[in-house]
């Protein structure tokens, strides 16, 4: 299959699958916050949280395994991808372990010294405690068969896997309201038991499809390979594990000034956030195995354009839904919770826009990552990022509301930018200054004047479905319409719209094959 068709392949059916979970998921989440109240969810986002943000680890871990895979695929050794398998499975086995262990102590810490919960929930909340560990052991040692499904460009499995866990979540939330147990507790016990399941499937799903993903760790074991793995995924952890200690600890610095009906707004916000994420994160995972196979088969300049690309349309992507949704927030968080914590539009607001100046350097990341000189960038990066800490103390210790801390993390969203920049010139020799203006202010002009548009409903309509819908429409026609005049190069309208005719080509194809049949 052309490479071209294999995207367009990979990333309908990453598409697919996220129209299909996005709705799946606001409705559980919906039905899971009125069963359980605000209180409860709140509680199990803050118990969970360390664990729910495991998808950011889970993800950078990924990459770790999938980078290798990705490469050796690009210089096509068979027997180098065996071995990179087996010691990815050894590797992550003991990772597990070893978060497991510190998970436990961490947790034995927290419940007596830390968290602000009501006393007559203590056995719950332990019990939900355990529940996320095991859930978090069994997400580790899936890492291995998530990256080869990546690297295999197998997209159309990974879409199936997630709508699988989507309904497998709706299904937990509509078992709640017909249980007479603790609906908190039973709600914990089978969101784990769902992950368990779901990697069972991927490990014979893979054994059988992808011979190097058979676990023969003795024949390929290769103590070398592991190690500059163990450190690869180490530092890989090490940067993902300052998002997840900067956002779980915002989560817990929340809880003891205000408690847990601001964890459930913060926790709302990031799921609100997480949905909309897809779409752009979407179309990364579509073009990730290709910026680093470019890389394996030593075609940089071409995994640069792909860079690019990727930072571009990632940002695209999330602003074409991200723009009305921000506008809308209050209607929006009304409609589909019917409850709306206190705090909620805000930390919606905020949050996205702090993962809008992310996306901007989301294809400077893999590029990064492709090449793998990563220490001193995870180091410098994981440092900007474990300062939204410090600084929301203060925050809040001065008595400044809780929107405060997200708004002090967008300001250092955008330090770290810059640096990841700068980075990306010494480690890829992208030049700052071709990517400043092809990528950042041809991404920012266009949807900034959207936005401005997109807000004139709001002076002369009152809120309800219509201007809802008026703010979408307009939103959506000046997003495309800027985008095609200012934010693209002469280039990349081109392959749009060769991209775009070959859709439209095979669509039209398959219809006259459907209606001759």
């Amino acid at each position: 299959m052309q490479v071209a068709n294999r995207v367009i392949l990979n990333t309908g059916a990453l598409y697919g699958r996220m129209l299909i979970t996005v709705f799946i998921s606001l409705y559980a989440t919906r039905l899971v916050l009125n069963l359980l109240g605000a209180a409860d969810y709140g509680l199990f986002n803050l118990i969970s949280g360390v664990i729910a943000m495991l998808s950011f680890l889970n993800m950078a871990m990924t990459i770790s395994t999938q980078r290798y895979m990705s490469f050796h695929l690009g210089t096509k050794d068979a027997h180098k991808l065996k071995v990179v398998f087996n010691s990815s499975v050894l590797l992550h086995f003991v990772l597990g372990l070893a978060l497991v262990l510190l998970f436990e102590v961490i947790g034995s810490y927290l419940f007596d010294h830390v968290l602000n919960y009501p006393a007559s929930r203590t056995m719950a909340a332990k019990l939900i405690f355990q529940f996320m560990v095991v859930s978090a052991f069994f997400t580790i040692i899936s890492v291995p068969y998530d990256a080869t499904l990546i690297a295999q460009e197998n997209m159309v499995m990974v879409a199936i896997l997630g709508i699988v866990e989507s309904v497998g979540k709706l299904l937990i939330a509509l078992s709640l309201q017909y249980t007479s147990y603790d609906r908190l507790i039973v709600y914990g016990g089978l969101m784990a038991l769902l992950t368990v399941l779901l990697l069972v499937f991927k490990q014979v799903y893979c054994a059988v499809k992808y011979e190097e993903s058979r676990i023969r760790i003795r024949q390929y074991f290769d103590k070398n390979l592991l190690k500059e793995m163990f450190a690869y995924a180490g530092w890989n952890m090490f940067g993902a594990g300052s998002f997840v200690a900067r956002n779980q600890g915002i989560a817990l610095l929340l809880n003891v000034f205000f408690g847990t009906i601001v964890n459930a707004a913060y926790g709302i916000a990031n799921q609100v956030n997480a949905q909309l994420s897809y779409f752009s994160v979407t179309m990364l995972r579509a073009l990730n195995p290709q910026i680093i196979k470019s890389e394996g088969s030593g075609d940089r300049p071409r995994m640069l354009r792909l860079a690019m690309i990727a930072s571009k349309f990632s940002f695209f992507l999330l602003s074409f839904f991200a723009i009305p949704m921000m506008i809308e927030m209050p209607f929006v968080l009304q409609c589909w919770l019917k409850q709306v914590p206190d705090f909620t539009v805000m930390m919606c607001r905020l949050i996205i826009i702090a993962t809008l100046i992310n996306q901007l350097s989301s294809g400077i990341q893999v590029a990064v990552q492709s090449v793998g000189k990563i220490r001193k960038y995870q180091v410098v990066v994981s440092t900007m990022v474990l300062f939204n800490l410090p600084i929301a103390w203060l925050l809040l210790k001065a008595g400044y509301p809780a929107a405060t801390v997200l708004i002090s993390a967008i300001a250092i969203e955008v330090v770290s930018g810059i640096y990841r920049m700068m980075a990306a010139k010494t480690i890829t020799g992208l030049s700052p200054a071709v990517f400043t203006r092809q990528v950042i202010i041809k991404s920012i002009v266009p949807v900034l004047l959207a936005a401005g548009l997109a807000c004139i409903p709001q002076l002369f309509m009152g809120e309800g479905f219509v201007r809802l819908g008026v703010t979408t429409i307009v939103s959506i026609i000046s997003i495309v319409f800027l985008i095609r005049l200012i934010g693209l190069t002469t280039d990349e309208t081109a392959k749009v719209e060769q991209l775009l005719n070959r859709i439209f080509t095979r669509l039209q194809a398959r219809l006259v094959v459907l209606k001759a049949n």
